[in-house]
């Protein structure tokens, strides 16, 4: 059974993006879907008068909103779902080498919808510099390509 981790914030964001993977992963056989939420943070004046139990029972009445809108598209044919809130505590990187470790290997695909000037927290272990440098390195020879093209 292959094992995808599906991080995501807002359920018509994560819906376009794994409308299109899942058949890409399901063509392999059967999938397990894990998809884990990472409800919005409450912000510094709300959090102030809110109690820690108050705001579990946001976060949990999120996640369910959000898990029954995605759970009917994923689970088709012999596709299964399995539902988690992110610990808010812990980072996303440490989450998914703790999955990885239960449900054996997996994908990672991060569904969360990007934020204008908010750096996200990575979903992997892979530092950000690389990454950063391995898009560097794709744009400029994509831009080689083009101006090799060119002439």
């Amino acid at each position: 059974m292959n094992n995808v981790i599906v991080y995501l914030d807002d359920a018509a964001h994560a819906l376009q993006m794994l409308a299109s993977m899942q058949a890409a992963c399901s063509a392999n056989g059967a999938v397990r879907w894990i998809l884990v939420g990472y409800a919005p943070r409450v912000t510094h004046r709300v959090s102030k008068w809110v109690t820690h139990s108050a705001r579990d029972n946001w976060r949990a009445k999120w996640a369910e909103k959000v898990f029954t809108q995605l759970t009917p598209l994923l689970q088709q044919g012999n596709d299964t779902v399995v539902t988690l809130l992110a610990d808010s505590a812990l980072p996303l990187a440490l989450q998914t080498q703790t999955l990885c470790g239960q449900y054996g290997n997996a994908q990672v695909f991060d569904a969360r919808r990007p934020k204008i000037s908010h750096d996200m927290p990575p979903v992997s272990p892979l530092p950000a510099h690389k990454s950063r440098t391995l898009i560097s390195y794709v744009m400029t020879l994509l831009g080689t390509g083009v101006l090799t093209a060119a002439d």
